[in-house]
């Protein structure tokens, strides 16, 4: 697991990070099971990575103030932006298969920002943000629209997620989003909404999770949906459908299976808003207009 104050790697049984000192909490363990461990806050020190420093502040809803030298550059999902110093230059990256993200309803246009200078981002909403270092050939796939930054030396691209019940039941989307190192480190950045969890499966462990609740998954970590009324394998039938539609749950469920990580977030996800969409007192700028053109889901 990574270190939830600083992020750096931490030994398997460690109780200290051996980078930044901060305790290990042990995870809880039940009759063999080891439950999902929370993140217990944004982190707390500086991140850095060549000339690129990060530093996550606030706590209800977090900006990411971004530090940049003359070697990294980092693209991010537009609408973010917070501010930024003049001589930080924005523009644009090319996004591999552009045609079929079009086509497909996705973002065609990302930010890029080249320092050196201070530039920051925000999601706007409450949550926590999940820093991820990326060792070279690693792969994280993350929800749509929930990532928040990357160094250039990430690779951004996307997938289909298999299965017609995961399309039309399990509100997972069309598409997930898979973001891999390259050459060298990189770093990810994501925001989960409402608190962060992770947990580790092992190689043949499964973990059914509620679809608004996962975040990233580790690339070789296998998804498929399952219905409320089979997934614990022994069959729920009416009473068991009933229990789900009156505790809130959904009737189909994510099934994670190990080995690899899975980050999970307490807050059921809503796919954003374009930015000036209509609103309660107001109504849709230019910036819905371009949103609808582009098919751009926000």
């Amino acid at each position: 697991m990574n270190c939830p104050t600083c992020q750096f790697a931490v030994p398997d049984g460690a109780k200290f990070c051996p980078n930044c000192g901060a305790p290990i909490t042990a995870p809880a363990s039940v009759n063999g099971y080891t439950e999902p461990q929370p993140e217990t806050d944004n982190p707390k020190t500086p991140i850095t990575l060549g000339d690129l420093t990060i530093r996550v502040e606030g706590e209800l809803v977090p900006a990411v103030d971004v530090e940049l030298g003359n070697q990294q550059i980092v693209y991010f999902e537009h609408h973010i932006l917070l501010w930024k110093q003049p001589n930080v230059t924005l523009g644009f990256m090319n996004l591999q298969n552009a045609a079929k993200r079009f086509f497909a309803g996705l973002q065609i246009f990302i930010s890029t920002a080249q320092g050196p200078g201070n530039i920051a981002f925000s999601r706007e909403a409450p949550g926590q943000i999940v820093a991820m270092r990326l060792k070279p050939g690693q792969a994280i796939d993350v929800r749509e629209h929930q990532f928040l930054l990357a160094t250039g030396n990430v690779d951004y691209n996307f997938y289909w997620q298999q299965g017609l019940a995961n399309v039309i039941f399990a509100r997972t989307g069309l598409f997930i989003d898979r973001f891999t190192a390259t050459s060298s480190e990189g770093l990810l950045l994501l925001h989960g909404y409402g608190n962060v969890f992770e947990k580790t499966l092992a190689a043949g462990e499964m973990l059914d999770v509620e679809p608004g609740a996962w975040l990233w998954k580790d690339a070789n970590v296998r998804m498929d949906t399952v219905s409320v009324l089979n997934s614990s394998g022994r069959g729920g039938g009416l009473m068991g459908a009933l229990g789900a539609f009156v505790g809130g749950a959904a009737l189909m469920l994510n099934r994670f299976y190990g080995p690899g990580r899975v980050g999970m977030q307490s807050m059921t996800y809503h796919e954003p808003m374009y930015e000036g969409a209509t609103q309660q007192g107001g109504t849709s700028n230019i910036g819905g207009v371009l949103g609808s053109l582009f098919g751009n889901k926000q």
